[in-house]
């Protein structure tokens, strides 16, 4: 599908969000200087490569999008005027730490105008994301045009804490599907629901993923498996347990327009299914079952992986399942799995039951003998 966006246009208007007033930082030493090629023209380009060429996701696109024309008007509002892609070359460090902490400063006005504390950590992830576009802009800047700014690289993140999985219980994850379904004012709308959380919870899958797939999926692999399209448009396959295989086989009887090119799981109109239609009903399920906001749909994916591996899989089977691309993003499991790791220590040590066992006195040193 084609990445959508509004056009670009070579005037400062179009830049978003610029910072209500003055900026309270000194302009830059130097001026930009004057260039044949305008920084949006740049932006518009480096988009397009990183929507088709890269294939990353529409949504990291927009995201990533938004932080550099950020930057670029608080550097336009800075510099005292538009920038060309050589002046962006010119910017000094000490030009990008007066970004960050902009930046730092608007994050916190914007939680105090929703009356909130800010939270330093959502803050800090929310700094790293905008220097990570910065850094691929940049990068793309001096593969197609020669920019070089060493500036750029001397840029520290902030410091982020680690964000460990909230899975739901194995018991909550088998009674969520049918929970689900039992708030449906009718028969289709309850099999669709329960063979969408069975799947998620049965395969892992993201929801974005399940809510991606068409009729003809199901049978794209013999019926025995799935084959899911992931980010990046990369494709996987995930056994189909049989309790998946007969939630979604109950709902395709009733499906309004079962044809293989049509969304497998659909609205009431026919079209693709909303995610937030997808996460309402969860929330209400939630509430009437006490839990916390950590349920949600993909908190059935963080299950999937966490139950995989309290059951003793493999690692790099469970990072093939997920569709990870590094198994560093898989290993955050081990981390919520810690009471089995002690377990195993305790059982499979040799020396794991000594540091409980009542020390003994040391012995008599032995008698030394002149050797004969």
């Amino acid at each position: 599908m084609p990445h959508s966006r509004p056009p670009l246009h070579n005037d400062l208007s179009t830049y978003e969000s610029l910072p209500d007033g003055p900026v309270d930082f000194p302009p830059a030493a130097e001026p930009p200087v004057t260039g044949t090629t305008p920084a949006l023209q740049a932006v518009e380009a480096w988009e397009n490569w990183l929507a088709h060429e890269k294939r990353v996701s529409a949504r990291t696109v927009s995201a990533y999008r938004h932080d550099v024309l950020q930057m670029l008007g608080f550097f336009a509002n800075h510099c005292g005027g538009e920038l060309a892609v050589q002046g962006l070359a010119r910017l000094k460090l000490a030009d990008f730490r007066a970004w960050m902490a902009h930046e730092a400063r608007r994050g916190e006005e914007a939680a105090l105008r929703r009356h909130r504390a800010p939270d330093p950590d959502s803050l800090a992830r929310s700094r790293a994301r905008r220097l990570s576009s910065c850094r691929s802009f940049f990068a793309y800047l001096e593969r197609e045009y020669a920019i070089n700014n060493p500036a750029v690289s001397l840029l520290r993140g902030p410091k982020l804490k680690t964000r460990l999985p909230r899975p739901l219980s194995p018991e909550e994850s088998r009674l969520a599907p049918q929970g689900i379904s039992e708030q449906a004012q009718d028969i289709p709308t309850a099999l669709r629901d329960e063979a969408l959380f069975t799947l998620l919870y049965g395969c892992g899958l993201r929801i974005s993923e399940a809510l991606g797939l068409d009729v003809g999926d199901l049978e794209r692999a013999g019926g025995s498996a799935l084959l899911v399209r992931g980010k990046g448009g990369k494709e996987r396959y995930v056994p189909l347990l049989p309790i998946v295989k007969h939630a979604l086989a109950a709902w395709r009887k009733v499906h309004p327009t079962p044809a293989p090119g049509a969304p497998l799981f659909c609205g009431v109109r026919g079209g693709r299914l909303n995610p937030g239609v997808t996460q309402r009903v969860m929330r209400h399920w939630r509430r009437l079952q006490g839990l916390p906001d950590s349920a949600t749909p993909h908190a059935l994916r963080h299950a999937f992986a966490t139950h995989l591996m309290q059951n003793g899989a493999d690692l790099r089977a469970i990072q093939e399942l997920l569709g990870h691309a590094s198994l560093s993003t898989t290993q955050v499991y081990t981390h919520t799995d810690e009471q089995r790791l002690m377990a195993v220590w305790q059982k499979a040590h040799p020396r794991a039951d000594q540091a409980s066992a009542t020390p003994s006195a040391p012995a008599s040193p032995p008698t030394h003998r002149p050797a004969s």
